[in-house]
């Protein structure tokens, strides 16, 4: 009786720590506060970026990223947008309307193409840190002579998703990244989104066109 006690003890043991493992695994992702995340500071001066131009009453300073999106908690990727850091700044305490619909970006001497808001390039972020799980290996049939398991006809298996939990907060962190808009007292500085889908490297010329309340401004960008 005592050996089948121990046993059971043993067994109810073992139960639990696997339980414990499973929900370790299982354990789901806390809820990002978008409060938490902080936005985009503006550099030191505007001779720290790139290329800056004097336009009316205030600076504007820029940097090409090609397709990186990068932002004060992490950096990600879209394949369909290139993006350029940018600064505005002026006279301390001095305010500026501030719109994305100001700037257009020309590539490679082509027509100019407007930004577009942060939502536009949410649903093609990616984060090159996030590695999906392994998927499970098929069963095998014992009829597939290639040792592969499965059905030859099987079309493969569609790939992971992140979980949304995790879209979520890199959908945040690019929102909060992005250049505001709006009467804002400067410096501020952002994330602007222009669209392009060909290869970073055949990018030979870049140009930032500003058209705004200030005047107007072409920044000649490193590609």
């Amino acid at each position: 009786l005592e050996t089948r006690m121990q046993v059971s003890r043993a067994l109810r043991s073992s139960v639990w720590l696997t339980g414990l493992c499973l929900c370790a695994q299982d354990k789901p992702i806390p809820p990002i506060n978008p409060a938490d995340v902080p936005r985009m500071a503006p550099r030191a001066s505007v001779n720290d970026y790139q290329a800056h131009a004097r336009v009316g009453p205030v600076s504007i300073g820029a940097e090409f990223m090609r397709h990186a999106v990068p932002t004060p908690r992490g950096e990600f990727t879209t394949e369909e947008y290139v993006v350029v850091e940018t600064g505005v700044f002026g006279a301390p305490g001095e305010k500026a309307r501030l719109s994305v619909q100001d700037f257009s970006l020309r590539v490679n001497g082509k027509k100019a193409v407007p930004s577009e808001p942060f939502g536009a390039v949410l649903s093609n972020l990616k984060d090159p840190e996030w590695q999906p799980p392994e998927p499970p290996k098929p069963k095998s049939s014992g009829i597939n002579a290639g040792g592969q398991g499965g059905n030859p006809g099987d079309p493969p298996p569609s790939p992971p998703k992140m979980p949304m939990p995790l879209v979520h907060a890199m959908q945040i962190k690019v929102e909060k990244a992005s250049l505001p808009e709006g009467d804002r007292v400067l410096p501020e500085a952002g994330l602007l989104f222009f669209p392009y889908r060909g290869v970073g490297d055949k990018i030979k010329s870049v140009e930032l066109i500003y058209s705004g309340p200030a005047g107007k401004a072409t920044l000649t960008l490193q590609p």
